[in-house]
C-alpha cells in the first residue's frame, strides 16, 4: 500500500508545482515587467557638461597662424583669439602627453618651424 501511495504523492506534488499562478499574480508580474522595460528604454536626462570638459577653445579663430614662423607674440595672439586657457607648440619629434584638454590650443610646427596646423585638445 505504501509502495503505491509514494508514487501517487510524488505525482500529485509534481503536478501542483507545475500549476499556473493566480491570475492576479500574473497580471502584477506582467505590469511590473512592462514598467521595468519602459524605464530601461527611456534615455537618461542629458546632464550639462562640466565646465572643464565643455571647452572654450575655438581653433577656427587661430587658423591665420598656419604657414607663419610664429613669434611668442603670434602664439599668444592665437591663444587669445581661440579663447583657450593654454597653448603648446609641438615640433616634429617633441614628446607630448596624450591627455585631451578642450581648453588648450595646440600649435603644430613643421621641420622648418612654420605652423603646419592648429587644433584644440
Amino acid at each position: 500500500m505504501i509502495r503505491t501511495a509514494i508514487p501517487a504523492l510524488l505525482l500529485t506534488l509534481s503536478l501542483a508545482a507545475c500549476s499556473s499562478p493566480e491570475t492576479d499574480e500574473q497580471t502584477a508580474a506582467a505590469e511590473q515587467s512592462q514598467a521595468a522595460a519602459s524605464e530601461a528604454a527611456t534615455p537618461p536626462a542629458a546632464e550639462p557638461a562640466p565646465a572643464e570638459l565643455a571647452g572654450s577653445c575655438d581653433d577656427t579663430q587661430a587658423q591665420w597662424i598656419i604657414g607663419k614662423t610664429p613669434t611668442e607674440k603670434d602664439i599668444e595672439q592665437a591663444k587669445n583669439d581661440s579663447k583657450s586657457d593654454a597653448v603648446r607648440s609641438l615640433k616634429p619629434g617633441d614628446a607630448a602627453t596624450m591627455d585631451f584638454n578642450p581648453n588648450r590650443l595646440n600649435v603644430i610646427l613643421d621641420e622648418k618651424g612654420a605652423v603646419a596646423s592648429v587644433n584644440c585638445g
